[in-house]
């Protein structure tokens, strides 16, 4: 059986041109690769996952202070059953959280890209919470180094695009599934918005990818990999070369099913202004540009969380 591949980020440094040519081929075939040896302390992903569980933990009237009506949840707290996969007929069974970027106030950027919320009932949360972005936000960058060698575009071409993206921390809460008559699936299949999601230490198994052959297939990490995937905006800038891959979250079939699951997924996006045109190293006879009409990432971001029922 397949499986998607764990590879070791180190070697970008001591090995280049094979683990670039591992980790474009793990991203053609499966849109998805788990990344290890990426040294991000466990301190801060243990301390981080504490407090977010501590946080959501709270009486719902407390969390519900950090709801923000109307902003999409872009900061702050998104109670359970609101957001919806794309032509699900099912809310998501999960509560979550966004931490954005810390930008200056006078950012050309400012009016869509909010100030983060923190909440004073945990007071380790901005702190751990803001140091698990800047961790993800780092090591996001390194991927898309070795993704950019990969499509013959210069080391750095992703960086002067990304260094204000409007990037999502997104810790999240799916409850323990008590009752027999509800669905399955507590995030229905879908596919990711951004560039590239950074997946950091989920509690439970559940998560799936949609294979090729059109088989939902388990991924489950050893150690301290990170799952790292493609999102639509990258799918749509490289042409399809980089695919975005469907995938779900599935509950488990034993008794992890009766245990709450915690889940901190890094969304890295772009700049709001990136306009996501397919660059003509990924046009060729057998790959023709399938997108005539140009969109900014903002723009895109904005049509896709109206489809998904956040705003």
């Amino acid at each position: 059986m397949k499986n998607v591949p764990t590879l070791d980020i180190r070697r970008y440094d001591s090995d280049r041109d094979a683990f670039v040519a591992e980790l474009g081929a793990a991203y053609r075939e499966f849109g998805f690769c788990c990344i290890s040896g990426h040294g991000i302390a466990r301190e801060l992903i243990d301390g981080a996952y504490d407090a977010f569980q501590r946080f959501f933990a709270l009486p719902a009237e407390t969390k519900m202070k950090y709801h923000v009506p109307g902003s999409g949840g872009a900061r702050g707290y998104t109670p359970f059953k609101v957001e919806t996969a794309k032509d699900s007929k099912h809310p998501d069974l999960k509560e979550f959280w966004h931490v954005g970027r810390e930008i200056a106030r006078d950012s050309k950027f400012a009016d869509v890209m909010a100030p983060n919320l923190w909440p004073a009932e945990v007071p380790e949360f901005h702190r751990y919470g803001y140091g698990l972005f800047e961790a993800l936000d780092q090591l996001g960058t390194r991927v898309l180094r070795a993704l950019a060698l990969h499509i013959d575009l210069p080391e750095h071409y992703f960086e002067d695009k990304t260094d204000q993206g409007n990037s999502i921390l997104r810790p999240i809460h799916y409850p323990p599934i008590t009752d027999d008559n509800i669905p399955n699936v507590r995030a229905g299949a879908h596919e990711d918005i951004n560039f590239i999601t950074l997946l950091v230490g989920a509690s439970a198994e559940g998560l799936e990818v949609l294979t090729r052959e059109g088989e939902w297939l388990p991924i489950t990490t050893e150690g301290d990999a990170i799952v790292v995937n493609i999102g639509d905006m990258l799918q749509r800038l490289s042409n399809h070369v980089y695919p975005s891959t469907t995938h779900r979250v599935v509950n488990p079939h034993n008794a992890n099913a009766r245990k709450p699951r915690y889940s901190v997924p890094y969304f890295l996006h772009p700049n709001p202004d990136v306009v996501l045109d397919p660059l003509p190293q990924c046009v060729t006879p057998d790959n023709p540009k399938r997108y005539d009409t140009s969109i900014t990432s903002h723009e895109y971001l904005q049509q896709r969380l109206r489809e998904i029922k956040l705003i």
